[in-house]
């Protein structure tokens, strides 16, 4: 559980940042790259095992990282974008009603539990998530913004079944920090490209402050990713149940730090939202 924890922590940072970006006037697109470049380091460094790049290559998970780094990188513009535009709480519940793909995954594909009072609990936790993102004076409009959030809703699905599926048929006990660094590292060279692309047309200058926010970033990405495959490589924990509790965990967690942190304020509904979370939480927990 403790692994859980750390994830959820490290996820909510993660928005805390993109909006400390904005204040800050912070180049998300250069923090994002070198974010990436750390993060990569960071898998590299934490991993016990001797490897050179031909036996990356040969790996059976080589294509679905190679994959997965697209995702990270394409993902997380948009969710930056969504946090800096509408609050942290909006981004978090783009991003965290996608828990029903995984889920659905783990109770059809690996046979998970499905019993009454994990079912409500999940149910619980969309309605929750739901009524957290609900602003009194939001900018977002249904009908004139479905694509973002089809978007972030279909890939951050994508990204949470796929990091679960090769985590179970794939990885080995000791291959978590190489398999991240790989994702991170494709992520790296896809950001690299643009942001050298874009500075050789539009002449954008590198900055001290996106360094220092990528590397920040980088830290806190790296070990969300990783403290959630190990969650997920922990045998009494079922997936469907790890990631409702973590995507719901993140929302709620994200909007208390979006009112005390950045007074973005929490109506009736909000509230409501965040103790309907609490009670979805202990009914798939305990389920």
């Amino acid at each position: 559980m403790i692994y859980l924890l750390l994830s959820i922590l490290s996820s909510t940072i993660i928005f805390i940042l993109f909006k400390l970006f904005d204040r800050y006037q912070i180049n998300t697109l250069q923090a994002i790259a070198i974010n990436y470049i750390v993060a990569c380091i960071l898998g590299l460094s934490l991993s016990n095992k001797a490897f050179h790049i031909q036996d990356i290559v040969q790996t059976t998970w080589f294509y679905g990282a190679m994959i997965l780094g697209v995702l990270f990188i394409v993902i997380f513009n948009i969710m930056a974008i969504t946090a800096q535009k509408h609050g942290i709480s909006v981004a978090s519940v783009a991003t965290k009603m996608s828990v029903v793909i995984p889920v659905i995954f783990g109770i059809y594909v690996y046979n998970e539990s499905s019993g009454f009072q994990k079912l409500l609990g999940i149910v619980l936790a969309l309605v929750a998530v739901v009524l957290v993102s609900i602003k009194a004076k939001s900018n977002i409009r249904i009908k004139n913004n479905l694509l973002l959030p089809f978007i972030l809703f279909l890939g951050s699905g994508i990204i949470d079944t796929s990091i679960k599926y090769i985590e179970s048929a794939y990885l080995e006990d000791d291959g978590i920090p190489l398999f991240s660094a790989t994702i991170f590292g494709f992520a790296a060279i896809i950001g690299l490209i643009v942001l050298f692309y874009k500075k050789s047309t539009n002449n954008i200058k590198f900055n001290k402050l996106s360094l220092i926010g990528g590397a920040a970033l980088g830290l806190v990405n790296y070990t969300s990713i990783y403290y959630i495959l190990l969650a997920l490589d922990y045998e009494s924990l079922e997936s469907s149940t790890i990631f409702t509790v973590n995507n719901v965990g993140i929302v709620m967690l994200s909007a208390l730090i979006g009112l005390t942190l950045f007074h973005e304020k929490l109506s009736v509904k909000n509230w409501i939202g965040i103790m309907v979370a609490i009670i979805s939480i202990l009914l798939v927990t305990l389920a």
